[in-house]
């Protein structure tokens, strides 16, 4: 059974840091890239950040450019999105999935890579920024 675990939110002031982690179970870690997306209640779930084993690449939205930083670990099979100055309109619930993305221009759009089994969704972990 493929499960994609996110943890690491909580409540945290504007301009503060948190650090999320996704561990891998039953996923070809190595073989596909693995993104952050996050959705508030109500509204359309958005990509936040893809990393490509296979490119060695990065991307972010451009909402976040500049404050997040993902990376990986292959040994522990798990990516962090290290989050920092954040703002209130980043408070949303965090989910980590398969991902892809597309260029437009200079920016880069992230999205859910529904060719690869990436689990259920579960609850994702959810992060509140107060101002």
């Amino acid at each position: 059974e493929v499960q994609l675990q996110a943890s690491g939110g909580g409540l945290v002031q504007a301009g503060g840091s948190l650090r999320l982690s996704c561990t891998a179970v039953g996923f070809l870690f190595d073989d596909y890239a693995l993104g952050w997306f996050r959705q508030v209640p109500g509204q359309e779930r958005e990509g936040v950040s893809c990393i490509s084993t296979t490119e060695g690449r990065s991307y972010y939205t451009d909402s976040v450019k500049g404050r997040f930083t993902i990376s990986s670990d292959r040994v522990k099979k798990t990516v962090y999105l290290q989050m920092n100055d954040l703002k209130p309109e980043d408070t949303a619930v965090y989910y980590c999935r398969a991902c892809y993305v597309h260029e437009n221009g200079d920016s880069y759009y992230v999205h859910v890579d529904n060719r690869v089994d990436s689990g259920p969704w579960g609850q994702g972990t959810l992060v509140t920024v107060s101002s």
